[in-house]
């Protein structure tokens, strides 16, 4: 068995014995036990009552993080003529249409969020095995499907996350940098959980939300208690 470093030993035990902590004690634990040489991302995940299997329990939005998510994000847009030269203007990375979609068929993906206007999806719509595995494909739900390009472009840029829930109900994102303030953290963490909150599906019975928890990139996670995140 392989020995543990000081610095993961160190971390566990500061972790022991924690549980269902405040939202404030849980950010504290993990900033001050982010300590690798580069600045970790603060990770949250939540166990949802839902199977997302069925349509209506699908749980699946978007996000603008107050502090933003300290990470940049590259923008891929598929629109032609006007739009594309909005795109442009607003700072996306990439823009493009059948070129675009040629590249990505080609295994190319230098992006992490792809935006398309209505009327690219046909073009857009044949990328579906490649950009679904990834979470990367536009969707009028969470608003990358629209005319509106250059909001678009400026809310991904700008801290906007996307979330969705996996096949276990689990739904997870990065929400912040070692490098953040514990209070900007905070403020984070707890819009990000009501977005997950108002997100509720229909479909959704029991307890919907049933654990959450924080981690850094390196690090050993926290489960947060639930009312204190909520707010209720």
């Amino acid at each position: 068995m392989a020995k543990l470093g000081k610095r993961t030993t160190a971390a566990r035990a500061a972790f022991a014995g924690k549980d269902n902590v405040s939202v404030s004690e849980a950010v504290s634990l993990v900033k001050d036990n982010a300590k690798a040489k580069f600045d970790e991302t603060i990770e949250i995940s939540l166990v949802l009552g839902v199977d997302p299997r069925h349509a209506d329990q699908m749980v699946r939005g978007t996000v603008s993080l107050p502090n933003g998510t300290g990470k940049t994000v590259r923008v891929a847009v598929f629109a032609r003529g006007e739009k594309a030269d909005e795109a442009k203007a607003a700072g996306a990375d990439i823009v493009g249409a059948e070129d675009l979609m040629e590249t990505v068929q080609g295994g190319t993906i230098e992006f992490d969020r792809c935006i398309a206007t209505p009327d690219m999806m046909g073009v857009v719509g044949r990328l579906g095995k490649v950009l679904g595995p990834r979470n990367l494909m536009p969707n009028p739900r969470v608003g990358t499907v629209t005319m509106d390009v250059a909001q678009a472009v400026a809310d991904a840029k700008g801290g906007q996350v996307q979330f969705k829930a996996e096949k276990a109900g689990v739904v997870h994102a990065g929400i912040g940098k070692a490098s953040f303030s514990a209070a900007q953290i905070e403020e984070n963490v707890k819009a990000f959980v009501d977005a997950v909150q108002k997100a509720r599906p229909t479909g959704a019975k029991g307890t919907y939300m049933q654990k959450i928890s924080l981690t850094s990139t390196m690090g050993p996670g926290v489960s947060l208690d639930i009312a204190n995140a909520t707010g209720n």
